[in-house]
């Protein structure tokens, strides 16, 4: 049991990516809180989980939200006593969209949950884990590395911005027993991709996401898994890593595959 009796906090924990890593992280003994926007989602997921035999409580938390927040942050602790492990994984897109088709409003969404969100939750964990120790986790992704993400412009902006912020955080906080780092975990097939808006212009982009997500996506289960090996890390002894999931033979096989997949017209851009 690789996480036996740790106490590990995942926000946007409902679904996707999050449920995963509540998943693979209650599977290695951990004692897992789990969060949603929606009250009803959290009881509902509790309830599988706890069937399952898995240690978890959860609330209903909008990460928007610095109250809630910290009532997700009270109730851990008053809960089980302590956190060890923080993840900040709540997340939206979007879609593939021009900026100029993207709305104030969602811009502003995007914005306050990826990363306004991480900010607030970062400045109310970090000094509880500088005085106690602690593994703190962000999630970055398309864009992260600052590289160009057309079309999906506003994310990537956030992305990059987490992973700007893990950096200096880890950088500032290196004296302490606290390990800060971020993950991208590549393409994932999860309702955030199945469900995203995309543009009328690039109906060629929709179509080629399957063949992307076969050559280059990871599996869901597989990304819970490795979040696992990140968590269970002795506190403070590495920090300010950004974990890429995509890589080795694993990314050599998905770049032969877009390749072949271009070459024969299955992917047109």
């Amino acid at each position: 049991m690789k996480l036996k009796d740790k106490v590990i906090v995942i926000t946007g924990s409902t679904r996707g990516i999050g449920r995963s890593i509540a998943k693979a992280c209650a599977k290695e003994g951990a004692k897992i809180v789990i969060s949603s926007r929606s009250e009803a989602a959290v009881k509902q997921q509790c309830d599988i989980f706890k069937r399952r035999g898995f240690a978890v409580s959860g609330i209903m938390a909008d990460v928007t939200n610095k109250d809630d927040l910290y009532k997700l942050f009270k109730h851990a602790i008053e809960t089980w006593g302590r956190i060890d492990v923080w993840i900040n994984n709540a997340g939206i897109s979007s879609g593939m969209r021009p900026l100029e088709n993207v709305s104030e409003e969602e811009i502003a969404a995007i914005v306050n949950t990826n990363l306004i969100a991480v900010l607030n939750a970062c400045h109310l964990v970090i000094p509880y884990f500088n005085h106690k120790s602690g593994v703190l986790i962000n999630m970055t992704g398309k864009g992260g590395g600052g590289n160009a993400s057309p079309y999906m412009t506003v994310y990537a902006a956030t992305k990059a911005a987490v992973t700007s912020l893990t950096k200096s955080l880890a950088e500032e906080n290196k004296a302490y027993p606290i390990s800060i780092h971020a993950v991208s975990p590549g393409m994932v097939e999860t309702d955030l991709i199945k469900n995203s808006k995309t543009s009328p212009m690039l109906r060629d982009h929709a179509e080629s996401i399957p063949y992307v997500l076969n050559a280059i996506g990871l599996p869901v289960d597989e990304v819970g898994k490795a979040f696992v090996d990140i968590a269970m890390q002795e506190p403070g002894k590495e920090t300010g890593k950004i974990y890429s999931l995509v890589k080795g033979l694993r990314l050599l096989r998905g770049i032969a595959l877009l390749i072949w997949y271009r070459k024969t017209g299955k992917i047109k851009l």
